[in-house]
């Protein structure tokens, strides 16, 4: 069986991640500047062309004033779905 990283939660990763910069109303230029990367960094995180280690994630939710673990709970919300892991952290 060949994995993807293209299913449906880590599109609603994407469009969550977007969202939380729309919401704190920073362009991709000036959140790649509050991470001190480029627009393109961003914009393939976005769009699903880059993956986020939890490290990476956490300056993201940082950059945008967002708690890493609001962002991980509306996530989950989003979702529809408990996790084990997840709710034990939370």
């Amino acid at each position: 069986m060949q994995k993807s990283i293209h299913t449906p939660e880590q599109k609603v990763l994407q469009d969550l991640l977007r969202q939380i910069r729309l919401e704190a109303n920073i362009t991709q230029v000036e959140m790649g500047r509050r991470l001190e990367k480029g627009q393109n960094f961003v914009s393939n995180y976005e769009r699903g062309e880059r993956l986020l280690d939890l490290i990476e994630l956490d300056e993201v939710c940082k950059a945008a004033g967002v708690e890493l673990v609001d962002f991980v709970r509306r996530f989950k919300g989003i979702n529809g779905k408990e996790n084990t892991l997840t709710s034990n952290i939370v």
